[in-house]
């Protein structure tokens, strides 16, 4: 069994690809995350510069991944104008856990290499120098040099990404 799938540590081909491309990184472990905005602050990084990764199905059949910060969401009819289709709609858990299987569900890495499809990024993660995103465990997160990580990954950019209202500004419209 992989060291991911046990929980125990983060998925060695993810290190292995950093190392590989001499992308300067670091390793984070923190108590157990299931969301991005969870795993920034467990990280204690900025939520803004902790990339929440979606993955996607075309109209026209293909996969991808979508690359956003953990404060937004998705913007599905956006997304389906970057890539030129009718529609796109997120994958099912189970989907998406084939993309990477030997790392925990919904800890796959925006690393086009490891997932075998397109990873297409939201320009809002461009504006951050050092990125983190979680290392195939719900327990390890891995901040990276993200001018790095986008050259050697070969990543798209687009705008498809909406800031999330909080919480508290959902209460205070009534």
């Amino acid at each position: 069994m992989d060291t991911a799938e046990a929980g125990t540590g983060p998925y060695p081909a993810i290190i292995d690809w950093l190392q590989g491309h001499r992308v300067e990184y670091e390793i984070h472990e923190h108590p157990r995350a299931f969301t991005a905005s969870e795993t920034a602050n467990a990280e204690g990084v900025e939520p803004t510069s902790f990339a929440k990764v979606v993955g996607v199905r075309t109209s026209d059949g293909r996969t991808a991944l979508a690359v956003l910060d953990a404060t937004d969401q998705v913007e599905l009819g956006e997304l389906a104008k970057e890539l030129g289709v009718a529609w796109v709609a997120l994958l099912g858990e189970a989907d998406f856990g084939a993309l990477a299987p030997r790392c925990e569900v919904g800890t796959a890495p925006p690393i086009p290499a490891l997932v075998n499809v397109p990873v297409y990024v939201d320009e809002a993660v461009r504006a951050d120098p050092k990125i983190s995103f979680a290392a195939g465990s719900h327990r390890h997160s891995v901040r990276v040099d993200g001018a790095a990580w986008e050259r050697e990954a070969g990543v798209g950019y687009g705008k498809f990404a909406v800031r999330r209202r909080s919480m508290r500004s959902l209460a205070e419209r009534g």
